[in-house]
């Protein structure tokens, strides 16, 4: 079922160079093959290396996955870019709490991305209504079981592998892929 308007998805790192561009690339690119023109994802930085293009490793692994990471400019979070999001996904619990701090209407929006990924299968989704409305509700009802499921850092933040081994952008990739996965398999199962 299609909508007019699409379901507006940020996703949050630090520089906007590494996890959350391609947190935004793989989604954009797992929502574009199910449902064209249904959802728009985009990212920033909490501390953004603004006007920066995806770092090269990073590029790599996006290209692997099958997405694209061209035409890509890092950018500083601000309250306009959080103003009419419908869901936002910060790759730590750190990046949470800014986006909280900043708009503190987005509280019940907000979660990090592995985070909504643990809770989302509890969730049963609607399948008679536009993806809008469909994940506004699932985002209400995983709100509501965030208390009964907490998970501490190591299940919610996704690495940083920023000028890191690699090592910690494999271990990024272990961790940013799969729940990417969970988020897109949600959908198609609700379709």
């Amino acid at each position: 079922m299609s909508t007019n308007t699409p379901f507006r998805i940020l996703t949050v790192c630090t520089g906007n160079i590494c996890r959350s561009p391609m947190a935004e690339r793989l989604l954009q690119t797992g929502f574009d093959e199910m449902a064209p023109g249904e959802f728009t994802v985009a990212s920033a930085g909490t501390g953004a290396l603004v006007g920066s293009a995806i770092e090269p490793h990073v590029a790599g692994f996006i290209h692997v996955f099958g997405a694209d990471s061209e035409n890509f400019i890092s950018r500083q979070l601000n309250t306009n870019i959080l103003a009419g999001q419908d869901l936002v996904l910060a790759l730590t619990r750190a990046h949470r709490s800014k986006i909280v701090e900043l708009a503190p209407g987005l509280l019940r929006r907000t979660f990090t991305l592995r985070e909504l990924a643990r809770l989302l299968p509890l969730v049963e989704g609607q399948r008679d209504v536009a993806a809008p409305e469909r994940w506004k509700a699932a985002a209400a009802k995983a709100l509501r079981l965030r208390s009964a499921h907490p998970g501490g850092p190591e299940e919610d933040d996704v690495v940083d592998p920023y000028r890191r081994s690699d090592d910690v952008y494999q271990q990024m990739v272990h961790q940013l892929t799969p729940a990417v996965d969970t988020l897109l398999s949600w959908e198609r199962k609700h379709r």
